[in-house]
């Protein structure tokens, strides 16, 4: 229970694989009146600074240092209500401001809010236990602060990037297969997608189905925030790209430094030319496997569904990047005839 925690800081060694851990943050705050919560590494995509949350905890009153570029320190005997409006739409950033607000004192407003379903479900989840929120699925949500929250019953919202990732690997594969609990309205733009590559969709309130028979044709596509094709998807559509009919375009709008899959999939034998945010992707017939390292979760993703149309065995090192977006991937994989499996290296799990 909350009322039990007796540690207000969050060391490195907890929060050095995973960026999200940063959302430790406002929570704390907001409850306990203190937090100290060091930065946070996790994939190596491009820089995603926490200038945005510090920026909206100072404006509700809070005093932050961060110490040594290590560590940030917040301190505030209870949040003021304020209007916030960040420079940038994030999603951690407003994930960390909406749960500080709902028990700031007084009204809080965030402009220019991220308003991807997973910020909705959790804004859905405070309203469940408690907090006053409107806007909710817009970019202005409006915060009225209580004292205290309490417990409630709530289902998360199903990954949509765990579904558009296995919806990407039947493509490149093929076959068929239907994806079960799973919310087709939030993919919109995946299925979009996948229509232009000339796959069979079907779909209904928490199902799609997906029937891929022949080679893919390539789609082009730029990501950008929601609705729009997910940053977190662009890596696993380049896998699908690299084995299509003709030449696509993948342009990333989000993160600077998310082309780190290309070169581990060209090594597979993949045509993959980058210039700047833009790759260049061109199908070829084939791919042949090879040893490959990990570099980030979604890319993970795409090296897995490249392995699985490649020639001859591929290995996958440093997977627990994978582990971190994808439960027993590959027990879901290998249910549907995939032929993967997990095993133990030197340098641990591949």
């Amino acid at each position: 229970m909350p009322s039990k925690v007796n540690n207000l800081v969050a060391p490195y060694e907890m929060v050095k694989t995973m960026w999200a851990s940063i959302l430790v943050l406002g929570p704390l705050l907001a409850r306990f009146g203190e937090a100290k919560v060091s930065l946070p590494d996790g994939c190596a995509i491009g820089a995603r600074p926490v200038d945005q949350h510090i920026k909206g905890l100072q404006a509700m009153g809070a005093e932050i240092t961060v110490e040594h570029g290590c560590f940030i320190e917040a301190w505030a005997k209870r949040l003021k209500g304020a209007r916030v409006v960040t420079n940038m739409i994030t999603v951690t950033g407003t994930e960390n401001l909406l749960m500080a607000a709902v028990l700031a004192e007084g009204e809080t407003v965030i402009e220019n809010a991220a308003h991807e379903p997973e910020v909705s479900d959790l804004a859905n989840l405070l309203v469940a236990m408690g907090a006053k929120i409107d806007g909710i699925g817009s970019d202005r949500l409006v915060i009225q602060g209580v004292d205290k929250l309490h417990g409630a019953r709530h289902s998360v919202v199903p990954d949509r990037i765990e579904a558009g990732t296995f919806l990407c690997a039947v493509v490149a594969t093929g076959g068929d297969v239907t994806l079960r609990n799973v919310n087709p309205s939030l993919l919109e733009a995946v299925i979009e997608k996948l229509h232009e590559a000339d796959v069979s969709v079907e779909e209904d309130e928490n199902w799609i189905r997906v029937r891929m028979s022949k080679r893919p044709s390539t789609v082009s596509f730029r990501t950008s925030e929601y609705p729009a094709l997910p940053t977190d998807m662009q890596a696993q559509f380049m896998a699908l790209n690299t084995l299509a009919t003709g030449t696509s375009q993948a342009v990333e709008t989000i993160f600077e430094n998310r082309f780190m899959h290309v070169q581990k999939l060209n090594r597979l034998g993949a045509s993959i030319t980058i210039d700047g945010n833009t790759a260049l992707v061109t199908g070829v017939h084939k791919l042949s496997g090879a040893k490959v390292m990990a570099t980030d979760l979604r890319a993970s993703a795409s090296l897995v569904i490249a392995a699985m149309c490649a020639d001859d065995e591929t290995l996958i090192d440093r997977i627990y990047h994978l582990d971190r977006g994808y439960d027993r991937m590959e027990s879901k994989l290998t249910a549907v005839s995939a032929n993967v499996r997990r095993i133990k290296g030197s340098g641990g799990e591949q």
